[in-house]
């Protein structure tokens, strides 16, 4: 009796073991789903993060291709070179245009005036940045044009316009003699250097973002006396 009774004491802790590891095999399948979808919802919320961020992106590689870097394209496509530029006889002359002799006389006649200097380390001059550019000037009456071309045979670019002339208007159709409120109307981006007071002298300055291209327009008894259109050489 004694035996059965150990025996059957033993079947019991036997059981109570075998039940044990049951619930402990459930639990770890029930636990093991939930954290296969806390995973994905963490990788979810990963890629929804990564999404979310390229719009972001792409908006800003668009904004990037709007942005023109002024003087790095053609003066078809970029708005500011065309800006900084004159009209005559419906041709349209504009900074960082290339253009020979051969070119001018086509556009604008024979000029008065043609002077030509190659800069040189003995030319007096302290332009040692320019040594081996050669400068022209071509003189028209009320028109004055410069040219330079760099070393080895490179074609001549126009780098500094002055008009005094009123025949030669701008881009937006200012010349001199147009009164300052017009040219502020037609250049609205741009701004007086000095007081502005309108009987005196005074520059008003259209400067794009590069700061290296430049019109101004010089200002007397409250009108446009004369116009220039230059780049800074380096």
């Amino acid at each position: 009796m004694m035996k059965l009774t150990k025996k059957a004491a033993g079947f019991i802790v036997l059981g109570a073991l075998l039940m044990v590891a049951l619930t402990g095999c459930q639990s770890s399948e029930a636990t093991s789903p939930a954290t296969g979808q806390n995973t994905a919802n963490e990788q979810n919320t990963d890629e929804g993060a990564t999404n979310a961020n390229a719009p972001a992106s792409e908006s800003s590689e668009e904004k990037g291709t709007e942005a023109i870097k002024e003087g790095s394209m053609e003066k078809e496509g970029n708005v500011v070179l065309k800006e900084l530029a004159f009209v005559y006889n419906e041709h349209t002359i504009a900074i960082s245009d290339t253009a020979n002799e051969d070119q001018m006389e086509q556009m604008l006649g024979k000029p008065n005036n043609l002077k030509s200097h190659t800069y040189s380390a003995d030319d007096g001059t302290n332009m040692d940045n320019l040594i081996g550019f050669t400068e022209k000037v071509y003189t028209y009456p009320g028109l004055e044009i410069k040219t330079i071309s760099i070393p080895e045979g490179k074609q001549d670019s126009i780098f500094h316009i002055e008009i005094t002339d009123p025949k030669y208007a701008t881009a937006r159709n200012i010349k001199a003699g147009d009164s300052l409120e017009t040219l502020k109307n037609a250049y609205p981006e741009g701004k007086l250097l000095g007081d502005g007071a309108p009987n005196e002298e005074d520059d008003f300055r259209y400067e794009p973002s590069n700061y290296v291209d430049v019109m101004s327009f010089h200002i007397k008894d409250a009108k446009v006396e004369s116009i220039q259109i230059y780049s800074l050489l380096d």
